[in-house]
Order: structure tokens, then sequence, then C-alpha cells
């Protein structure tokens, strides 16, 4: 009896185990897991970032914004909960000097044909005034109020209320997928929801988009 009771335990201690590692979180982008995320920029090879546009310090990433581009993982996802803080800085670059400052998450990203600015994929807006806009990249398309998005170089998707704190201060951004089912949130509000999203999986990237822009706590959960 004692050897069916400790078998048992050890079948609901690596039932636990593997549920435990399911739900915890990861950080993303981390300096030290180089081999996990690379940089690209345009009019540069995959992994150069000779102006040192993405830099760490503290737990935290500085984009200077100068150049177009993005800072990717080399795994790719489906079912996430990513949760991440931004601020903006105070530098602008051509051609967005006179613009709002503008970056994004992108997320099931789609490099069926390359690294490129920018690849197939869904964004959670992070513009100024706009954040938590969904932007559908390349032919990308969602079920949003019932109804298919269509199939264009570019289309947006508004977001439902105004969450965002003032230029300069943090903000929580979370990004859910779950079997299908987007939701948005900013700073705890729901701002946006869509569904059935395709591409349906791929990998994550913050964008390098003419605006100087900080990140910290890039955390991702897989579901």
């Amino acid at each position: 009896m004692k050897r069916i009771a400790d078998l048992s335990l050890f079948c609901l201690f690596i039932i636990g185990s593997a549920k435990s590692q399911t739900g915890n979180s990861i950080s993303l982008f981390k300096p030290e897991d180089r081999g996990h995320w690379y940089v690209f920029l345009q009019g540069s090879q995959k992994g150069n970032d000779s102006l040192g546009v993405f830099q760490f310090e503290n737990g935290v990433m500085h984009v200077s914004g100068q150049k177009f581009g993005y800072i990717a993982t080399e795994e790719s996802y489906s079912s996430f909960h990513l949760k991440l803080e931004f601020k903006w800085g105070v530098k602008k670059y051509p051609p967005r000097e006179n613009e709002k400052r503008d970056a994004g998450i992108l997320y099931n990203v789609d490099i069926y044909n390359g690294d490129k600015i920018w690849p197939r994929s869904l964004e959670c807006q992070i513009q100024e005034g706009d954040c938590g806009d969904i932007w559908l990249i390349d032919s990308a398309f969602v079920i949003h109020a019932d109804t298919m998005t269509k199939r264009q170089p570019y289309h947006r998707v508004f977001k439902s209320k105004d969450a965002e704190n003032p230029t300069g201060e943090w903000n929580k951004v979370e990004v859910i997928v779950n079997n299908g089912d987007i939701t948005y949130l900013v700073n705890g509000q729901v701002v946006n929801k869509a569904r059935n999203p395709n591409p349906k999986a791929g990998r994550i990237m913050l964008q390098s988009e003419g605006a100087e822009i900080y990140y910290r706590n890039v955390e991702l959960q897989k579901l």
C-alpha cells in the first residue's frame, strides 16, 4: 500500500509541476538571453545594431527610435498573456519628427518571406493617444464585432476607450491571446477585443518607429 501511495504522490507531483511550468511567467528580451531574441533594423542585416538602437540598463530597455526596426523573439507563440510597461522619451526622428510618438507590440508575426518593415502580423498599437488600437499588417485579419476585417496592407480597429497615462508616465499594457480570443488592456482597463486571428501564431516583436521609448517588466505567460 505504501508503494501505491508513494506512486500516487509522485504522479500528483509530476502533474502539478507540469501545470506550474505552463503557468509560469518568463521575462522576454533579457540582455543575458541573446540566444532567444534578435534585432532587425531597416537597411541592416539581422542582428546588426551598430547604432545601439536597443540598449539595456538596470532592467529597462531603452529604444532610441532613430531607425525603424524591432527586437524579436526567436520562438513563436499562439496562446499567451504578455505584460509590459512603457513610457515615452523626448527624442523623435525623421520621417516622424513632426508626428505623434509611435511604436507597437507585434505578435503572431509570420516571417514567411524574411524580416522586413513590417512583417505580416497583428499589432497592439502604442502611439500617443491611440494606445490599444489593433493594427492588422500585410493582410492579417481578425473577427471584430462579429465581422471579419478586410485583408489590406494595413487595417485599423479602434480602441473602445482611452486609458493611456500622459506622455512621460509609465503605462501598463497587456495582450492576451487565448485559444483565438484576443484582449488588450491598458492600465488595467479592457480597451479592445477580437477573435480568430490570422496568422494564428508567430513571434513577438517590439517596434522602433521614430520615437524614443522605454520598456520594462516585459513578461510572458504561456496559456
